[in-house]
């Protein structure tokens, strides 16, 4: 099917059967001027389906491959855009403030670990693992570090524990160096090497479920992904954030995000943009 063939109208009555779903199923939650987001992210699902358009796709919630497809759309919405080392001054904090401050806290067990709440297709987590394993000879030798990375699409984590990436995503943010080091080249393109994906632990979760059968982290990373869901779900989310970050721990959100208004269990580091402390922390320590 051509895409001039392809309609992608879509009847009000549709969208807002559509935007239930998604609250439904993901606890994605879309607002009412998102259309072109649906109109770019189904295209390829409808076809996938052979549906003709983007009314027919929501006529498919009803047919018999509707649970199947309620999960495809899902995940075609969910999928942010990322690559490696994203927006990399958060990465930098991380290296050169965030490990420091933590390996002086727990000096004595040499234990941390770390959570990416919304890893999508793996390139946050594995950046991570990254640094991690340039410092395991200086800053954490001797150091247990722990990386846990979760998405509720299981599309989407089948990507990232495959560690399988293109000559363009390897080349969106990824240093040569770790490239060379860490990566290396087949027919199908470029393979995180063995010994960097025993670093990352991939688990399948939603963000507003309870954390605590993941673990306690020290340090969290959920990034670019709050503004996906409405203010009750955002708050039910940093409230569960709060409980699965350690004292003294410390939280990544994105540029855009903040917890201003929305939770009250987190205050925002001035002098390190990005990142947010447990309240009562930061309490103690101007006490």
């Amino acid at each position: 099917m051509s895409s001039s063939e392809f309609d992608k109208s879509l009847l009000p009555a549709n969208y807002q059967l559509l935007k239930s779903m998604l609250k439904e199923v993901s606890g994605l939650y879309l607002t009412d001027n998102k259309m072109y987001l649906v109109e770019t992210r189904l295209q390829a699902v409808a076809k996938e389906y052979e549906f003709k358009s983007l009314n027919q796709l929501v006529d498919g919630l009803k047919g018999p491959r509707s649970q199947k497809l309620r999960v495809d759309i899902a995940e075609a919405m969910a999928t942010p855009e990322t690559f490696f080392f994203r927006d990399k001054k958060p990465f930098d904090q991380f290296k050169n403030f965030v490990l420091p401050q933590l390996v002086e806290q727990h000096k004595k067990m040499k234990r941390l670990s770390i959570w990416c709440g919304a890893s999508s297709s793996g390139q946050e987590p594995y950046s991570l693992a990254m640094i991690v394993d340039e410092l395991q000879h200086t800053l954490l030798k001797g150091w247990s570090v722990k990386i846990i990375a979760s998405d509720f699409s299981e599309k989407i984590l089948r990507k990232a524990k495959s560690g399988i990436y293109s000559q363009f995503e390897v080349q969106r943010g990824l240093p040569i160096q770790y490239l060379m080091k860490h990566f290396k080249q087949e027919s199908d393109g470029w393979h995180v090497k063995d010994d960097l994906k025993r670093r990352v632990d991939f688990r399948n979760f939603n963000l507003l479920q309870s954390p605590a059968p993941l673990w306690k982290f020290d340090v969290i990373f959920c990034r670019n992904v709050l503004f996906y869901f409405e203010p009750a779900d955002k708050k039910k989310i940093l409230y569960n954030l709060d409980g699965a970050l350690n004292p003294g721990g410390m939280m990544f959100l994105g540029a855009a995000e903040s917890t201003v208004g929305v939770c009250d269990k987190f205050v925002a580091l001035k002098e390190e943009r990005g990142i947010y402390v447990k309240t009562d922390h930061a309490l103690a320590l101007s006490a």
